[in-house]
């Protein structure tokens, strides 16, 4: 007796016919296209895909992907300790993070002759435990200490990758010491010297973090990881190297954020983009090996728990999209240096996904889905046309030199910004759901370190790296300062009009975006009559005041509502909701601005911070 149960065998098939009958009832005359999404790529997300006929193969080599711990304590005793923590607490691989990296974050390894010995003194180097580096200008020859430590081992057993990333430390350095056709030679002797001492694999990295971590777009990091390691393919070949032994010394690292598709898109991308590489220098596909990073532009220094959830989905997208090492941010990165609680959060964030959730049984999850299988196609698109167009200018060198690729970055991140300005694009805890009565995240008190910039022949404009968040935090400081000088914050007086039923839908829109930027909302449960709210106005000691009711109450009381508060001293005054017909009137009786869903809600709010 067969134990199939085929159940819907008993029903009809559904169709896509079908599905959109359905779909179109709902939008009630309103295009189909409304339900198509766009990524900052221009790229596509249509509401439903089809199953993939011709499914990818875009999976990781091994079943399970290293968990990292990252290592930047300044001292390196204290460093010592979060290396040994990290490998106690389950990780098997660490970051050995250089001052002045990309990744360094104001703290890190400092390029001292001891410091890699202390560092990773008790840790078996031989025990299967992966090292890799996060280089900095400064900090190059942290992988040479290292090479020198472990003699009396056999190089090839071990599980390190040195990271030399020399076009991305140009960037980060504003510029190469010497003119990249020098430049390169250099870059290709040191793999080669390593290379002879038997390090042969993972030496040269490329990182997309730089473009990520500038806002730049997902095609845009994936055709500059492609260019940089097209680069140093072509510099280790130059050397004599031989193609295929060149290309097994370079890896890749890329920045995984909370948009799980396009991330899981993104890993798989490269994939298939490196494959293309290999076949175009007559090499048979060998798996590339990435690592991947937790955005840090995702992060934010206010409500820091809910970057918790951030690194849980980033993890979660660069496992499924097939990362074979991750690193987790802890939560607190963007507040100072992690303490010990924080690192551990982060390190469990992975073991949870593998031992408990089981993401590390399957290769590939969502190859032949259709939505995974088009977007993965798409973003090889964008991000060869791109690749194609660096590659015709002279290669990574030459865009850098010329600015092309910052040129690009620079747009989307203008786009990425005014999304976060307008909230197009929320950010939990910056420009939504606020809260000012949290208490100070919990930091080693480690100051933050500095390390002077190389010198630099031919200059070239970095590429800067910053949250998104930032602007929004500039704003609470502002109201950190006041309050720490005067013992209250700026406030806002919610001018509260009809019933609280009426009222309390925008109030508490009013509340949120104030509170956004430290401005204080200052509610109420409505008042009698006009005389009283304007009364209670100047008890409150506000200068700005927000009008907050429906739109048949604005447009009775309004106007003189308006009036009398700015004759009462109100400095700004707002109107929650759209003003419509009504906006010269409202204008004319002393509103200022109208706070509503695709207003330039930071704008609004850096003026409001001017008001005196």
């Amino acid at each position: 007796m067969s134990d199939d149960l085929p159940l819907a065998a008993e029903f009809p098939a559904a169709t896509r016919e079908q599905w959109q009958g359905l779909v179109a009832r709902v939008l009630k005359g309103k295009p189909f296209d409304t339900l198509v999404a766009r990524t900052a790529d221009g790229l596509a997300i249509e509401p439903l895909y089809a199953r993939a006929h011709e499914p990818s193969t875009a999976g990781r080599a091994q079943a399970r992907w290293q968990v990292m711990g990252r290592i930047d304590h300044p001292d390196p005793s204290a460093a010592n300790a979060q290396a040994l923590e990290e490998l106690d607490g389950g990780a098997n691989g660490l970051v050995l993070v250089g001052a002045g990296s990309l990744g360094a974050n104001g703290y890190g390894l400092m390029p001292v002759a001891d410091t890699i010995a202390r560092a990773l003194e008790g840790v078996y180097l031989d025990a299967g435990i992966a090292i890799e580096f996060d280089l900095g200008p400064q900090t190059k020859d942290l992988p040479l200490a290292l090479a020198a430590l472990v003699k009396g081992l056999v190089p090839a057993s071990l599980d390190i990758r040195c990271g030399f990333d020399p076009l991305g430390a140009s960037v980060r350095n504003g510029g190469f010491p010497v003119p990249w056709a020098q430049f390169a030679p250099l870059a290709a002797a040191l793999a080669a010297d390593l290379a002879a001492q038997g390090f042969t694999r993972s030496l040269l990295v490329a990182d997309g973090r730089a473009v990520h971590g500038a806002g730049g777009t997902e095609a845009q990091e994936l055709a500059y990881v492609t260019a940089v390691a097209v680069t140093y393919l072509r510099a280790l070949e130059a050397r004599g190297i031989a193609l295929p032994d060149a290309r097994r010394m370079i890896f890749f690292r890329l920045a995984a954020d909370a948009d799980q598709f396009l991330t899981i898109a993104k890993f798989r991308a490269l994939r298939q983009l490196w494959a293309r590489i290999e076949e175009s220098c007559g090499l048979a596909p060998a798996p590339a090996f990435i690592a991947a990073e937790t955005a840090w532009r995702m992060m934010t220094r206010n409500d820091p728990q809910v970057n918790i959830l951030r690194a849980t989905i980033a993890t979660f997208t660069a496992a499924i999209g097939g990362a074979d090492a991750i690193t987790v941010l802890p939560f607190t990165a963007a507040c100072g240096l992690p303490d010990g609680f924080a690192r551990r959060v982060a390190r469990n964030t992975q073991l949870v996904l593998i031992e408990e959730a089981g993401l590390a049984r399957v290769a590939d999850p969502t190859a032949g889905t259709g939505w995974s299988e088009a977007l993965t196609n798409e973003l090889c698109h964008a991000a060869w046309a791109l690749f194609q167009e660096i590659d015709a200018m002279g290669g990574a060198p030459a865009a850098l030199e010329e600015g092309f690729i910052q040129g690009k970055v620079a747009a989307a991140r203008a786009e990425r910004e005014r999304a976060v300005a307008t909230r197009k694009d929320t950010i939990v805890g910056a420009n939504e759901f606020p809260d000012l009565g949290e208490a100070p995240a919990a930091v080693l008190d480690v100051a933050r370190v500095s390390v002077p910039a190389m010198p630099v022949a031919v200059e070239i404009e970095p590429l800067p790296q910053t949250r998104l968040a930032e602007p929004y935090e500039a704003l609470r400081d502002a109201s950190d300062r006041t309050l720490s000088a005067t013992g209250a914050r700026p406030k806002v007086f919610l001018a509260n009009l009809g019933a609280s039923a009426d009222f309390t839908e925008r109030a508490t829109f009013a509340k949120n975006f104030f509170e956004a930027s430290g401005i204080a909302a200052l509610g109420n449960d409505g008042f009698a009559n006009r005389d009283d709210l304007v009364a209670a106005f100047k008890t409150s000691g506000a200068r700005l005041a927000c009008l907050c009711g429906t739109d048949a109450d604005y447009a009775r009381a309004a106007a003189d509502t308006a009036r009398a508060l700015k004759e009462a001293g109100a400095r700004a005054l707002y109107l929650a909701g759209r003003p419509g017909a009504h906006e010269d009137a409202w204008r004319a009786a002393g509103i200022d601005s109208f706070i509503h869903a695709g207003c330039d809600v930071l704008a609004i709010l850096q003026a409001g911070h001017q008001v005196r």
